[in-house]
């Protein structure tokens, strides 16, 4: 069952914030102009971290050593400026000392540019050589940003201030103070979210079904009330990381309007964010939010805010009196990081206008192409094809009369192994459909399906030329046969079992793989118990006695007991697996 990853593309609210600190690699190039990481945090304002420079006057081609030390840090971005303009471009280049610990960025096209780390280890003393260009300028500081760890970090930290010798003396320009930025207030929430105006007053979103956050604590719920030209939004559900909803123009992910509340520190920070492509989102200023508050109790996480309807001017913000498909979302988070989300987010069935009528909606964790792919596989590789190899194994002496010029065994073994290629062949392209293309997320279970099509779709091109029934070649057809046959099979349980865990048919746990080794021992149990059966029939009529017509007589009686044995195996057998398939099909229904 290969299938993807992630719906929204699987609205990978997942993530490391982009930043210093949440590329361990320490490609940060982007970086370089503001120097900035963006941790949803507040940069510290007292260094503890300084940058020493081998002399203090320099001509153009010189190479001058720099030393940034300090207490233990994880992540940096170092750089020269103008003095006399720290806001343009970066000047000359550096050259490594360690390329173990640091690394040359390109920026602004220019590699060498800047530095910064190579892995999130600690670190104390950082060395490296700058590269005095042959355009200098008169006055060069030395900036660097150094993160400690996700929302400890500190922005362009001054370094002393190195001059060309016939240089004027340089005057720290006057420095423009801008007024610091003020945060809304957040308030507590005393008391539950109640999903009583649902449909009335409010329009809800809830996980399972007509859940009330007041009353279930394992309630995923999402309301919006329109109050004249804004909106108030009630998010609530069990986490102890993050929650997050997203509107989105499509069911993948790209240029997506996004929040997310964020559990750290005993309480709750509220942050707009932006989706671009599948990749990290980005956190944005809370300016546009107003009257956020949370809430924390027994496991449940609850966040509300205001927001206006409409926000011109306001980056990244979708007006909400358009319909958007709506995702919610839950996932694990620490100091402040937010991971990939822990289960398929719940996407609506269609777009909605969430400031237009009150409305009491649901939606799915898995899309309709992802549950036909493994509704259909279930069907072909639990049932069909099951029954299909128990006929050819067991069932040629009990259904031996022609049909249509063939054994009936044969009829019914053919026609099932053709129903299994064919439900194969066609599950096996809506992965394909959905995502697009390859799924390079959903681990070693494409690669698995693959095989298993493979082996379907020859399995019928080789039973075609089956050689007739005394020819020399038939015994190696049997076996081959047989073999693929088998491997299939194999392969494919392992394959469904890989797939019940994937988040594009995150099937509950951990009852699908009791459930799913149940039905591998009542297969293989079933075809134990037939074959005891079959060793013990075949013994039976060896030992008769040497008289002709005795052991007509005995063989016809114990075929006859044998053949009223395997039809009531064969209708256990099927009652069983109908049952485990009835099992898994409702599971899917109910995603």
């Amino acid at each position: 069952m290969a299938v993807p990853g992630f719906t929204f593309g699987a609205f990978i609210l997942v993530l490391h914030v982009s930043s210093v600190a949440n590329y361990p690699s320490g490609k940060v190039g982007k970086s370089c102009h503001g120097m900035v990481p963006e941790h949803s945090h507040t940069a510290r304002s007292d260094p503890v971290h300084n940058i020493s420079v081998s002399q203090m006057t320099f001509r153009p081609g010189d190479q001058i050593e720099v030393t940034l030390s300090g207490l233990p840090f994880r992540g940096f971005l170092l750089e020269a400026r103008n003095a006399e303009d720290l806001s343009g471009p970066p000047i000359g280049s550096f050259t490594l000392i360690d390329s173990q610990v640091s690394q040359l960025l390109t920026c602004e096209d220019v590699q060498g540019y800047a530095v910064s780390h190579t892995n999130p280890s600690k670190k104390t003393k950082i060395k490296v050589y700058w590269n005095a260009p042959s355009n200098s300028p008169n006055h060069i500081k030395f900036l660097v940003t150094v993160v400690e760890k996700y929302k400890i970090y500190w922005v362009k930290i001054p370094g002393p201030v190195i001059s060309q010798p016939n240089a004027p003396p340089f005057t720290t320009p006057e420095a423009t103070v801008a007024p610091l930025s003020t945060l809304p207030p957040v308030s507590h929430l005393t008391k539950s979210f109640s999903a009583s105006d649902c449909g009335n007053k409010k329009f809800c979103i809830r996980s399972p079904l007509n859940c009330d956050p007041e009353k279930e604590r394992a309630c995923f719920f999402l309301s919006f009330t329109r109050d004249d030209q804004s909106v108030v939004v009630e998010m609530s559900g069990p986490s102890k990381g993050y929650l997050s909803f997203a509107f989105s123009h499509d069911r993948w992910m790209g240029d997506d309007d996004a929040y997310v509340c964020i559990h750290e520190d005993h309480t709750v920070h509220i942050q707009p964010s932006r989706l671009m492509g599948r990749s990290h989102p980005v956190m944005d200023s809370r300016g546009a939010l107003e009257d956020m508050a949370w809430r924390l109790a027994d496991g449940v996480m609850q966040c509300s805010f205001r927001r206006n309807i409409t926000l011109p001017g306001v980056k990244n913000r979708f007006d909400l009196n358009t319909s958007y498909y709506i995702f919610l979302a839950d996932g694990a988070a620490d100091n402040g990081r937010i991971y990939k989300h822990s289960q398929q987010p719940l996407i609506t069935y269609e777009k909605h206008n969430v400031t237009d009528y009150p409305k009491n909606v649901g939606g799915s964790r898995s899309l309709f192409l992802l549950k036909a792919h493994g509704a259909l596989m279930f069907v072909a590789w639990m049932t069909t094809v099951s029954i299909g190899v128990l006929m050819a194994r067991f069932f040629k002496f009990v259904w031996a009369k022609p049909v249509f010029g063939q054994a009936a065994w044969f009829q019914v073994h053919r026609t099932l192994m053709l129903t299994t290629t064919a439900l194969t062949c066609i599950a096996f392209v809506l992965p394909f459909i959905y995502r697009r293309g390859w799924s390079w997320y959903a681990g070693y279970h494409p690669y698995l399906g693959c095989i298993v099509m493979v082996f379907a779709v020859l399995q019928p091109l080789l039973a075609a030329f089956r050689p007739p029934l005394y020819d020399p070649r038939r015994q190696m057809f049997n076996w081959t046969h047989w073999s693929m046959g088998t491997a299939a099979r194999i392969i494919a349980v392992a394959a469904m079992f890989l797939g019940m865990d994937l988040p594009g048919l995150n099937l509950p746990g951990p009852w699908k793989t009791y459930a799913m080794t149940g039905f591998v021992a009542w297969h293989v149990g079933t075809e134990i118990v037939l074959e005891i059966h079959a060793y013990r029939l075949s013994r039976k009529v060896e030992i008769l006695d040497d008289a002709r017509i005795q052991i007509l007589q005995s063989f016809t009686v114990a075929e006859a007991e044998g053949h009223a044995f395997k039809k009531v195996a064969l209708a256990v057998y099927i009652c069983g697996n109908v049952t485990f398939l009835i099992i898994f099909l409702s599971a899917i229904n109910h995603l």
